[in-house]
């Protein structure tokens, strides 16, 4: 397939208006959504924006490639777009972009489409070929311009084949072997990025591309869409002088043990492919260790090392993202469920059969030992998976709950850690015996004795007292508790602040038997309210918002009423200010009235849904509703009409 034949030149954008990145973003999903390649432009946004939040797409050079894979893709398609002024696109080297490619992928995207794609990735490192693409004037240049280079690339391909398969170096030559035979520097590099789409191709380009100019050996694994490519053999990492891991997701690591290792961003494999080569070739990088695990610590030259509090925050959000499918699937289950039981006997089979699956004995039996586990898992690699699961089994059981959990899957990964250490002078002919029997029983042994002598009796009593606290509060301190909660959910949409808040209420809700349902309501309520904010403030106040945003406008009735709280993500990245200002006040008043009107709801999810299983279900959603309306007329009163903009 030809690149051609996804990059259609009766949808080629010669002359982008946009001068800032939202703004290229909107016009060019519009210009998607107006040819039909595209049949959700709000979600196709949202999983753009998505991806721009891992690192830019702007990859330096004056060229941008934002893109997603996604059920709103009707049809594989290629965007190009050229600015002659430039736009702000954040790009990674600071400077504007001239050049966009906007890449649709969809859910079910065929072997040929993704290498297609792929090949258009590889394309773009060719400085020569970017400078003939900022000349071209019509659609058919830019067409003729692909098509010629992509023979001359597929002509390079095969000759290169042909070359790799008389060599001698039969074994390294295969895949993406290149470099100068001759040379005894040999460098193995590992490229991915999130979606596997665009940036795992280039940045193994442009290591090979710049390996052979500096006569470095180099064989690249990539992790795209269609999986790991081109797998690094054991032996391929035996001899390399240093590794180069250039991703933004989690690649296999333990194979690594013992070499020297680079841990980069994928874009410095594009923009630093010197730098890393010359570091690997002469071992100039940090000693991996991680016996059994699965990922290492950074390259302290990329971005230097986190801060605790970075570091307690990825591995608690680690576990938590773990948990939430079991919250979800097993929430919506019991909500089912409950709903049943109004109307069936408590003895129905359905209604027994949901509540097996969603509730103590199915779902809901796993949210503390995933929570721990994963925790665990974040600090410790896969060694404290085991032991952190077992301690949070043993928090839920006795009666410790959610802060046991919590405390078990921090202690799980820092008892692996500590092993570790205390096994570094273990012969090297029992290295293999750590992971399998070393770390499995003594990891196991600390933290459950820890967890069965010290930490379940504590936390057992921390909780209950919670949980006797909750049910003590009066009126005032309940309604305070519930302004703070539902306003947190709106500070951030689904960032750290918002996952505290509901993850508090979870831990509320599944440490007290569904009897504190009113933590859950005040969060709910909170969450709901942001979109359902935008969508009257985009109903009522029309000329103060653009066509698509009133659109978008619309479907966050729908996020809103879900308790999607991140379809008012786009809205707050364009207008923090007024919107994050307004959307807070308008949680916290929802969160505060259902705690004034002691309102339960006895489910994690399903947001307007879930409402009939609450004790006062009219009351719930009066609270909901008056947030709402409190935000949207704030941020409708508050905007700026766009003439005055």
């Amino acid at each position: 397939m030809k690149i051609t034949d996804l990059m259609l030149k009766n949808i080629m954008i010669m002359d982008l208006q946009s001068t800032t990145k939202e703004a290229a973003i909107d016009e060019l999903i519009a210009k998607l959504d107006e040819s039909g390649r595209i049949n959700d432009k709000a979600l196709f946004k949202e999983k753009i924006l998505q991806r721009e939040k891992e690192s830019s797409t702007g990859i330096g050079g004056g060229i941008a490639m934002p893109h997603a894979k996604t059920k709103a893709v009707n049809e594989a398609t290629v965007l190009f777009a050229k600015s002659a002024g430039g736009a702000d696109f954040e790009a990674l080297d600071e400077a504007p972009v001239y050049l966009f490619f906007m890449i649709a992928a969809p859910e079910g995207a065929g072997n040929t489409h993704l290498r297609t794609l792929a090949a258009l990735s590889r394309l773009l490192i060719d400085a020569d070929f970017i400078a003939a693409l900022k000349n071209t004037k019509t659609p058919d240049e830019v067409a003729a311009l692909f098509d010629a280079k992509q023979a001359e690339q597929d002509a390079a391909k095969q000759a290169e084949q042909s070359e790799s398969a008389s060599s001698n170096n039969a074994s390294m030559t295969q895949g993406t072997f290149v470099g100068n035979p001759a040379s005894e520097a040999f460098v193995v590099a590992v490229t991915a990025c999130p979606t596997g789409i665009a940036h795992t191709f280039m940045a193994e380009d442009a290591l090979k591309k710049k390996a052979k100019e500096l006569g470095i050996n180099i064989r690249v694994e990539t992790n795209g869409s269609e999986g790991a490519k081109n797998v690094l053999t054991a032996e391929e990492i035996r001899r390399a002088s240093g590794v180069i891991v250039a991703a933004d997701k989690q690649v296999e690591m333990a194979r690594f043990d013992g070499k020297p290792v680079l841990q980069r961003p994928v874009s410095d494999g594009i923009r630093k492919s010197e730098e890393l080569l010359r570091k690997a070739a002469g071992g100039d990088a940090p000693i991996y260790r991680a016996q059994g695990g699965t990922s290492a610590s950074s390259d302290s030259a990329s971005a230097g090392k986190p801060s605790i509090g970075g570091r307690i925050y990825k591995d608690l959000m680690n576990g938590v993202s773990h948990m939430l499918p079991f919250v979800v699937g097993g929430g919506i289950l019991l909500a089912i469920c409950f709903l049943l039981e109004r109307t069936l006997s408590p003895d129905n089979e359905l209604v027994k059969l949901l509540m097996t699956i969603g509730g103590g004995d199915g779902a809901f039996h796993f949210l503390i030992p995933i929570l721990a586990g994963f925790i665990a898992m974040s600090i410790g690699d896969r060694p404290a998976l085991m032991p952190g699961m077992v301690g949070g089994y043993l928090a839920a059981t006795s009666n410790a709950g959610f802060l046991g959990g919590l405390a078990a899957g921090f202690l799980a990964g820092y008892v692996i850690l500590g092993l570790r250490k205390l096994f570094t002078g273990v012969p090297k002919s029992l290295n293999g015996l750590k992971p399998i029997l070393l770390y499995p029983v003594f990891g196991l042994l600390i933290t459950g004795t820890v967890m069965y002598f010290i930490f379940d009796p504590i936390f057992s009593w921390i909780n209950t007292g919670l949980i006797d606290g909750l049910n003590s509060l009066g009126t005032g301190n309940k309604v305070l508790l519930g302004l703070i909660l539902g306003g947190m959910m709106a500070i951030d949409m689904g960032g750290p602040f918002n996952k505290a808040a509901y993850t508090f209420a979870i831990g509320v809700f599944t440490s007290s038997g569904n009897t504190n349902g009113l933590m859950m309501a005040a969060v709910m309520a909170g969450g709901m309210v942001p979109p359902l904010a935008i969508a009257l403030a985009t109903t009522f106040f029309k000329h103060k918002f653009t066509n698509e945003e009133r659109q978008s406008g619309l479907t966050n009735y729908v996020l809103g009423l879900s308790f999607i709280t991140e379809g008012a993500i786009p809205f707050a990245a364009a207008d923090p200010l007024r919107i994050l200002t307004t959307c807070i006040i308008g949680s916290a008043i929802a969160g505060g009235l259902t705690q004034l009107w002691n309102v339960n709801v006895p489910a994690p999810h399903g947001g307007v849904f879930a409402a009939a299983l609450a004790n006062h279900a009219l009351l719930f959603l009066l609270a909901v509703a008056i947030g709402a309306v409190v935000s949207g007329l704030m941020l409708g009163l508050w905007k700026k009409p766009l003439s005055s903009k």
